[in-house]
């Protein structure tokens, strides 16, 4: 990992009787788009909260931009689009971000030309002059990312940036996150839709009850693969065979289903069994979707939010 940019031991919350968040203890690094899945009630918003130091953990540190939690100077460095926001729906676009960009204490003619290039880098421009209250719900979305880039952060926290968007939409928020890793800028992004996750993280966390439970690298080859073959006669021995290169060995009827580590070992696989006598009919790999990884880490026990 490069440098981390956020960096967090033991983190914990408590309200009174209720426990959000046990033992947090992650770290993303420099120009990384980071994911952060968990089911409704993992405390996932609440851990967002404490590293935005919104509101004081209970117990255990984390830094962020190599900060203190709350830092000023620092805050000044991250940017942040919340699920739920309400910008003062009297303003036009072009007005609320110009508040917020003096808020950053932004002025002038930087200013002016930050908001016109995040106008339409959003495909707002010809929406500019009009109130907020009439955006549709994608629009007031993709003005709310819009002022989350105006300082230009090294860090922005995005909590559902595409709740509401059209597919087009989606593409085009999944554009920018793209273009902010290249200039270097790091995205902790917080996401219930799993494609959108799998088609623009680097990496995801896997949170349970307040605990990092697992991590998944994007496309990384260790992730393993799924092959399923049809193959007979199916003999014991073949069974043990098969086993020896792989894990988790399925089989049904004349279909039989294991995880490899890598491609590599498929053709070994397949002149294995013909060598055997083994008459193969097919030969299928995927690897495992993200999806698949969400609900094996969070177990049959997991309910719906």
């Amino acid at each position: 990992m490069t440098v981390p940019v956020v960096q967090a031991r033991g983190l914990r919350k408590r309200f009174r009787e209720k426990l959000a968040v046990a033992d947090l203890t992650l770290a993303v690094g420099e120009g990384e788009i980071f994911g952060f899945l968990g089911p409704n009630g993992a405390g996932k918003t609440t851990s967002l909260k404490m590293l935005l130091g919104l509101i004081e953990p209970t117990g255990g540190t984390a830094q962020v931009l190599g900060a203190p939690l709350g830092n000023l100077r620092t805050r000044a460095g991250v940017g942040f689009l919340p699920e739920h926001f309400r910008f003062h729906d009297w303003l036009t676009g072009r007005e609320m971000l110009r508040y917020h960009g003096r808020l950053y204490g932004l002025r002038g003619r930087k200013l002016e030309d930050r908001i016109e290039f995040l106008l339409a880098r959003v495909d707002l421009v010809d929406a500019a002059g009009r109130k907020l209250r009439e955006y549709s719900k994608g629009m007031l979305q993709r003005v709310g990312l819009a002022q989350a880039l105006l300082n230009e952060p090294r860090l922005v926290f995005l909590d559902e940036p595409t709740s509401g968007l059209d597919p087009i939409g989606r593409l085009l928020v999944r554009d920018i996150i793209r273009d902010l890793k290249r200039a270097g800028t790091a995205v902790f992004l917080n996401s219930h839709l799993l494609g959108e996750v799998e088609a623009t993280c680097d990496r995801v966390v896997f949170v349970k009850q307040g605990r990092a439970v697992g991590e998944m690298h994007m496309g990384d080859a260790g992730a393993g693969l799924e092959v399923e073959l049809r193959v007979e006669p199916i003999t014991s021995a073949l069974l043990e065979g098969i086993a020896r290169f792989g894990s988790a060995l399925e089989r049904a009827d004349s279909l039989v289903r294991l995880r490899v580590d890598s491609e590599e070992a498929l053709p070994a696989l397949a002149r294995w069994l013909v060598e055997q006598g083994a008459n193969l009919y097919n030969m299928q790999a995927h690897r495992k979707s993200l999806e698949a990884r969400f609900m094996e880490v969070m177990g049959e026990d997991q309910r719906p939010g």
